[in-house]
């Protein structure tokens, strides 16, 4: 989860380097971010249901391969149209990761520490965040943007042996991709998708356009940023592994909580805004209460499906970008409109509108299945 973390969003860092190199305008080459988006929000799901039945173990390693290849792929060729389809696939596979990953990872603990799991697996993507891309950034700007490519295949190798050496077999148990979609789809796990949807909107309408509000509104600018994004993405680390915790002890009263938490600290943010100490801590408990409902999330999702929880369990992370693609336009549209001060209002509206969905949503319960088809899953659904 590190290795692709890191792999999606170091575009975003080498974005004019990029274009610069492949003679293409800044708009342009940001369509690697978008088909990384779709190819992890649509492809994911589909390669999920493709592979359903196949040992766990073996589509990891197999993803992990597949994803060292797509890496290096813009390394060797000058073609942007390769390099489009190359992020589209690492998207559809990181989709796979995404979804095979936690299901494993909740198969090889007690049933009462799946939501613990869930975020040990969550968080390699924030600390990615925190440090991977920054990282990433720096290489890219000593040896070039195809450099810390190359740096990311370098590590997809070293988490490729790790999954050699620790990773159990774990055969397919459940039924496949067509018996389980009545599950993985149905109105229940539908309306809790949602919560995800409305949350990360809320979060993104404000923070993609965090730069220029801490330039403009609270008047910092240079490696002053770089630390406070720092700061936010080491919250989103910590706050992703505690709320493994709260997931195992209920999983909708956290993202209850979580919805009220991320739309105080946007009012707080503000408010503050022109003080910079005060804006930082605002950062800090926005990433702890954000990313701390993630494995509440997953959990959720998953423990409504039932039977279909191998299929579902690729569901929330297409339901994350929908919910940023959403937000970075909503806070787009405000800032083009406003003020820079008018994107964290935009996501305290989508906030507020968040809790309750997050309240009505508790009130889902998993389907009563008469034979466990899926122990794991099953389990899980019982603790929530």
């Amino acid at each position: 989860m590190f290795v692709l973390g890191s792999g999606e969003l170091l575009v975003v860092g080498l974005l004019n380097l990029i274009a610069a190199d492949l003679r293409v305008s800044i708009p342009a080459a940001g369509v690697l971010v978008t088909a990384y988006a779709l190819g992890l929000a649509i492809g994911g799901p589909i390669l999920t249901a493709l592979t359903i039945k196949l040992n766990k173990r073996m589509i990891l390693i197999t993803t992990v391969i597949l994803v060292t290849i797509c890496t290096l792929v813009p390394v060797l060729t000058t073609s942007f149209g390769l390099f489009v389809v190359a992020r589209t696939a690492t998207g559809a596979l990181h989709g796979l990761f995404v979804a095979v990953g936690f299901v494993l990872a909740m198969s090889i603990v007690a049933p009462d520490r799946g939501g613990r799991a869930i975020s040990v697996v969550v968080s390699g993507l924030f600390v990615s965040t925190a440090l991977g891309v920054p990282l990433g950034t720096l290489v890219g700007q000593v040896l070039g943007w195809r450099g810390s490519f190359t740096a990311v295949a370098v590590l997809s190798v070293v988490a490729l042996v790790a999954t050699l050496m620790l990773i159990p077999s774990m055969p397919s148990t459940g039924d496949g991709a067509g018996s389980q979609a009545k599950y993985a789809f149905a109105p229940r796990v539908l309306a809790a998708l949602v919560v995800n949807v409305v949350a990360f909107a809320a979060v993104y309408a404000a923070l993609t356009y965090i730069v220029p509000f801490l330039e403009n509104v609270t008047g910092i600018s240079g490696a002053l940023i770089g630390l406070f994004l720092l700061a936010y993405g080491v919250a989103t680390a910590v706050g992703s592994l505690a709320g493994g915790r709260f997931a195992d002890q209920n999983a909708a009263r956290t993202l209850i909580v979580g919805s009220i938490g991320v739309a105080a600290c946007l009012l707080v943010l503000y408010l503050v805004g022109t003080i910079a100490v005060l804006t930082a801590l605002a950062l800090l408990a926005l990433g702890l209460f954000a990313m701390g409902m993630v494995p509440s999330m997953q959990y959720r999702v998953v423990s409504l499906a039932g039977p279909g929880g191998q299929l579902a369990s690729s569901l929330p992370a297409s339901a994350a970008n929908v919910g940023i693609a959403l937000g970075s336009y909503a806070g787009g549209v405000a800032i083009g409109t406003f003020t820079a001060s008018s994107t964290v209002i935009t996501g305290l509206i989508i906030a507020v509108i968040s809790i309750p969905v997050a309240w009505a949503s508790s009130f889902l319960k998993p389907p009563v299945i008469a034979d466990a088809t899926e122990p794991a899953t099953e389990s899980a659904a019982a603790t929530v």
